[in-house]
This record gives C-alpha cells, sequence and structure tokens, in this order.
C-alpha cells in the first residue's frame, strides 16, 4: 500500500451532512478526509489533489453543478477515483443509468443513509480501488 497520502471527499450542500460524514469517516486510518458544500471549490480541490483522491460521495442535487456532472468531470481527470452518488430522491434517468453502466457513478446510497451503510459502501470501493491500482502495477512490471 503507497505510503503517500490518500484523501476521500464529502460534497454536499447541506453543511450538516457533509459534517457528519465527514465525522463518520475521518476514523478511517491512512486517510485524510474533506467536507465541501459547494461543489466548485470541491472539484478545485480535487483537481489540484487528483492523484491523491481514492473517493468522492457526492450529493445528486446541488447548486452550480450537480452530482452527475461533478463526478463525470472528477472521472475524467481521474479515472480510478471511486463515485459515490447519494440522493433523497428517486432516480429514473436514463443519464444515471447510463453512468453506472460506464463506470462513472461506482455506488449509490438513498438518503436517509444509515452510517453502517456508509461504512460498507466506502470500504466496498476502497477494496476495488486497490485492486484496480494492484492490477495496473502488475501490468507495468
Amino acid at each position: 500500500m503507497s505510503t503517500r497520502k490518500r484523501l476521500i471527499a464529502i460534497v454536499d450542500d447541506e453543511f450538516d451532512i457533509a459534517q457528519l460524514f465527514h465525522d463518520a469517516l475521518v476514523t478511517i486510518n491512512g486517510f485524510s478526509v474533506f467536507a465541501f458544500t459547494d461543489p466548485i471549490t470541491a472539484l478545485e480541490h480535487f483537481a489540484a489533489n487528483r492523484d491523491n483522491y481514492v473517493i468522492i460521495i457526492s450529493d445528486l442535487r446541488m447548486p452550480s453543478i450537480n452530482g452527475m456532472d461533478l463526478v463525470k468531470k472528477i472521472k475524467e481527470l481521474n479515472p480510478f477515483v471511486r463515485t459515490i452518488l447519494m440522493t433523497a430522491f428517486a432516480i429514473k434517468d436514463d443519464l444515471f443509468q447510463e453512468y453506472a453502466k460506464k463506470g462513472i457513478i461506482n455506488g449509490f446510497l438513498q438518503k436517509p443513509i444509515h452510517l453502517a451503510d456508509l461504512y460498507t459502501e466506502v470500504n466496498n470501493l476502497l477494496h476495488i480501488y486497490e485492486l484496480q491500482k494492484q492490477k495496473l502495477l502488475i501490468k507495468i512490471k
């Protein structure tokens, strides 16, 4: 496992949710967790640190950039980062289905979210991320 700093971000325009998830995930060893209420600021931080990010957890409905646009831009900058989209609303959107099939969206959480479900989804995606990185290293050798 790499010794460089690995990052997780929560992006939700509701401060209380962003802070709650930050506080819950900051307990995971080996990661720095950032909470953003502004998706543009989150994207700027991601762009400056793209190689260190492992997971982005984003709300679907936010001002300025919605969650699907945000995760698409993030995947364009680093296709290895894992993305989780969350919403309180039902999703019957063809674009959502397309993004899920293409791996732009890697996980989904329906609000209200139980912290146990958040941990499970994050741990699953951390495992997948590590496996992908190992496969890449094997190919390079």
